[in-house]
């Protein structure tokens, strides 16, 4: 199935894009995505603290994806 990958500050300097279509097998969940993207881009392994949005809602390492779902990688922010 095909997820679309939206990718915000850290994140997208790692991944090189802001957008992209990303494939996972049926069933897969936040969890397998996130292993799927330290195996192609090792340094977001660094971003320990990144969180996932599921069509604009956080969503846990259980959540259960869907085909054309959208998918947020979202760094810790800083600023005062």
């Amino acid at each position: 199935m095909k997820i679309n990958l939206l990718s915000f500050g850290v994140a997208k300097d790692i991944i090189g894009h802001r957008f992209m279509d990303w494939e996972l097998p049926e069933g897969a969940t936040v969890a397998d995505l996130r292993t799927q993207l330290i195996e192609r881009f090792p340094r977001l392994e660094a971003l320990a603290s990144v969180r996932m949005a599921v069509n604009s809602e956080y969503a846990h390492e259980e959540h259960l994806l869907e085909a054309n779902d959208e998918v947020a990688l979202i760094p810790p922010v800083s600023g005062g």
